[in-house]
């Protein structure tokens, strides 16, 4: 399979959000940072791309303008081990950004993220629907996903 690499529209940020979002995932590190020339369409020496890394998978950064910002259409899921990895990546990329509903948040560079719990799942999955219908009230009344309380809720009978 040919590789993908998601490529992030940004005005004049892209090396700043580059080096914030190498600074919240392990095992990351910006790779390359390209420069407009003279013929380009932004000023000589602004940055025009950054080739990063996040935990081994490839992104790119662009500084194409102001032309197209981000939507909620598109959002990077974070896989959470336990809920303390689900408190770090939710403190760390809601700082200047914004809580939203069931484990979504916007970061200060308006990129949309999806911090679970992998158990989160599995509850609301749960073949009893009666369990699965509580683990999904629980989820759907939070913003930061608690999985003690969705474990909680779906075990209560």
């Amino acid at each position: 399979m040919p590789k993908t690499t998601p490529c992030l529209w940004f005005d004049t940020t892209a090396e700043e959000a580059a080096e914030f979002y190498t600074s919240v995932f392990p095992n990351s590190k910006i790779i390359d940072i390209a420069r407009y020339g003279p013929a380009g369409h932004r000023p000589e020496g602004m940055v025009m791309a950054v080739t990063f890394a996040l935990d081994g998978q490839e992104y790119v950064a662009l500084n194409g303008g102001p032309e197209f910002t981000f939507s909620e259409a598109i959002s990077f899921q974070v896989h959470c081990a336990s809920q303390d990895e689900v408190d770090h990546y939710w403190s760390r990329l809601t700082e200047g950004g914004e809580e939203g509903p069931c484990g979504w948040l916007k970061d200060r560079h308006g990129v949309s993220w999806q911090v679970f719990p992998d158990e989160l799942i599995a509850l609301l999955a749960d073949p009893d629907p009666e369990r699965s219908a509580r683990a999904t009230r629980a989820m759907l009344g939070m913003k930061k996903i608690d999985i003690a309380a969705v474990r909680r809720a779906a075990e209560q009978g």
